[in-house]
């Protein structure tokens, strides 16, 4: 089986949407998808700067838009299995037939702009925890008054909350473990974005929704869901409860997936899944961030690919 995976927010990079341009249609495509995000999207993939595509509300619908544009090229028919990292699960729902892809890039621009301004309401943050004990570190968390917002493997878990209580985790960090401040607008994943899950319960309602095509992953729990106005609840949730890749991850291992494809901006996911599923059986991975990637993605599909489905073969 084959997995396609779609990037969250912190994998993107200056200019990496700029070589994809060169594809027929790709800068009509992206103008249209502008109009519906309320942001400029060829300009923050081709000409803003670091610190123009860190901001949230720009950030957000720039991913969804690069994984839809680039898996607009590969034959999908093929892809038993997607999944996205927080943002990315709204082009992976797409590229699941759960969502027009019209739908995703509108909702990544309501649900960036609505956590941006949830960001402002309270000074908070995230920070990586890598190693130590995971349930010493959760416990160090829980003690500080923090919320453990990513699980997105063996030995990292993301911390957030508030400032104060990121900064006594960082001068206390549990037993072999080291504390990373992340570079983000606030407190992701955790109830501080309760009025994001509002707003985007307030229109979910109005978007067509199908069953997924492909088997879909789900962030909240690792889970297949298999109804696509499932799905979309889960979504509305997502962004108040914490991102569980690690779950995804055992999940791809236990459906015995043998390659996996990273959408642009590719490499995160990649990195995790050939940390965590290496040995034996371990997939085959391509990443996807230019035009040039695509016929070894296309390779990866014809020799890993299968018919669709809800349910892992027996």
């Amino acid at each position: 089986m084959l997995a396609v995976l779609s990037p969250g927010q912190g994998s993107q990079k200056p200019g990496f949407l700029s070589p994809w341009l060169a594809l027929p249609g790709a800068e009509t495509r992206l103008r249209w998808w502008s109009a519906l995000a309320g942001v400029d999207l060829l300009h923050l993939g081709t000409e803003a700067d670091a610190e123009e595509i860190k901001d949230t509300a720009r950030t957000q619908p720039l991913l969804v838009a690069a994984s839809l544009l680039a898996a607009e090229h590969l034959p999908l028919h093929d892809v038993g299995l997607v999944a996205g990292h927080s943002v990315g699960e709204l082009g992976a729902a797409a590229l699941a037939g759960v969502l027009p892809a019209e739908a995703a890039i509108a909702l990544a621009g309501v649900r960036g702009r609505e956590m941006a301004a949830a960001c402002a309401l309270e000074a908070t943050g995230m920070s990586a925890v890598l190693g130590g004990d995971a349930d010493e570190v959760l416990a160090a968390i829980e003690r500080h008054g923090l919320h453990p917002a990513n699980r997105n493997s063996t030995g990292q878990i993301v911390a957030a909350g508030s400032l104060d209580g990121l900064a006594k985790l960082a001068a206390e960090p549990p037993a072999k473990a080291r504390i990373v401040a992340l570079k983000v607008a606030g407190a992701f994943h955790t109830p501080y974005m309760a009025p994001v899950e509002a707003a985007l319960a307030a229109i979910a309602g109005g978007i067509t929704v199908h069953d997924p095509a492909r088997l879909l992953l789900s962030d909240l729990d690792g889970t297949a869901v298999g109804h696509g106005h499932e799905m979309v609840q889960r979504l509305v949730h997502q962004v108040t409860a914490p991102v569980r890749w690690d779950l995804c991850m055992r999940t791809l291992k236990d459906l015995g997936v043998t390659g996996v494809i990273e959408l642009p901006p590719a490499g995160t996911l990649a990195g995790l899944v050939k940390r965590e599923l290496k040995g034996e059986g371990a997939p085959e991975i391509v990443t996807l961030n230019t035009p040039d990637d695509l016929p070894a993605a296309r390779d990866l599909i014809a020799r890993h690919g299968e018919a669709p489905g809800h349910e892992p073969a027996e």
